[in-house]
């Protein structure tokens, strides 16, 4: 019961984490509905069993059993997840599968997630680098090269620069739709 109740603070904390993020850039309703598939069965119950504060329960239930069902039901239903863009390629004897590019919405609300996850799972040893050397180490990931490349910029600005700055530009390319909004 205890790793619910720590389950339930953690998600509730990261989404509150995303919001903040959203709002900031202009992005109210995915703010308001980042990950809702975590409170479902699927997701919670496998989450509330491998919860460790200190990493995705994804991972230690991948660990034990050899596949996260949580992480399969959670990218299936969420657009801010790059893997939820990957389809089976369109030409015969072409790539079987293939990265589609990901909407601007979904692109800069992954950014948030990613910036969330970095501070809930590192806690006070987060900085604005954390989400870029996390990024870093998934060089082959199967990701649409734009995608990969918006994300990037976006990673290594707020590295460099910090929130304020980074949210300001991306509120401003948006806003302003000088960002492809596909």
């Amino acid at each position: 019961m205890l790793k619910a109740i720590e389950h339930f603070k953690t998600v509730c904390h990261h989404k509150y984490l995303v919001a903040k993020g959203c709002f900031a850039v202009g992005l109210y309703w995915q703010g308001l509905t980042h990950d809702l598939s975590k409170f479902s069965p699927a997701e919670f119950c496998v989450g509330a069993k491998y919860f460790q504060g200190t990493r995705s329960p994804n991972n230690a239930e991948r660990e034990a059993i050899g596949y996260s069902s949580a992480w399969l039901h959670h990218k299936g239903r969420n657009k801010h997840h790059f893997e939820y863009w990957i389809d089976y390629g369109a030409e015969y004897g072409g790539p079987l599968f293939h990265p589609a590019k990901m909407p601007v919405r979904y692109l800069v609300e992954m950014f948030m997630d990613r910036i969330a996850a970095s501070k809930t799972y590192l806690k006070d040893k987060y900085t604005d680098d954390a989400a870029l050397k996390y990024f870093l180490k998934g060089k082959g990931v199967l990701m649409h090269p734009k995608t990969r490349k918006q994300l990037y910029i976006l990673l290594k600005m707020l590295a460099d620069n910090g929130e304020e700055k980074t949210f300001a530009y991306i509120r401003h390319h948006i806003l302003n739709k000088k960002i492809e909004r596909r």
